[in-house]
């Protein structure tokens, strides 16, 4: 079955989405910002089919996510490098954390996201860069950016204040 691709999309959500959006991708990503490199340390890690994971790394590959790069001549091996980009998407893994531990963990956090130096429990928010007030405060909305479409602009025009704002 072929997969819907969202590459063409207006919304920046489905465009991530189709680079990092199938999960085994995103566990991937997690172990590779945790230090894994090497393919072997991914699958056993994951237990994840050797097919289904050379997929999913060439494709994070592809996405600029991470760069592979030749550690062995003889055999051929790679291992598999962060690159900024898949850096970039730290926050949104730690953001999942805390989702999961919030709604999905009644029996308790099996991660917890501390204080280095203090060692005290951490509560993520979502901050504007500019001003350090979180984004969930109704000060803020979606806007139709500069290149979006005129479907776009019509669709964030009716809904765009409830993403930030709504309490429902």
């Amino acid at each position: 079955m072929q997969r819907t691709r969202f590459t063409a999309m207006d919304c920046p959500i489905a465009r991530s989405l189709d680079r990092v959006g199938e999960w085994w991708s995103i566990l991937i990503l997690r172990d590779a910002l945790g230090g894994m490199t090497r393919f072997e340390e991914f699958q056993k890690s994951l237990k994840i089919a050797p097919n289904m994971l050379t997929r999913r790394l060439n494709a994070l590959v592809e996405a600029g996510f991470l760069a592979r790069r030749r550690y062995s001549e003889h055999p051929p091996r790679h291992e598999y490098i962060v690159t900024e980009r898949g850096r970039d998407f730290r926050p949104i893994l730690i953001a999942l954390i805390a989702f999961g531990n919030r709604h999905f963990a009644p029996e308790g956090a099996s991660v917890s996201i501390v204080d280095a130096v203090s060692g005290a429990l951490a509560e993520p928010i979502l901050v504007d860069r500019l001003t350090g007030r979180p984004l969930v405060s109704s000060e803020f909305e979606l806007v139709a950016g500069p290149a979006a479409s005129e479907a776009m602009k019509a669709r964030m025009a009716k809904r765009a204040a409830r993403l930030l704002t709504s309490s429902v």
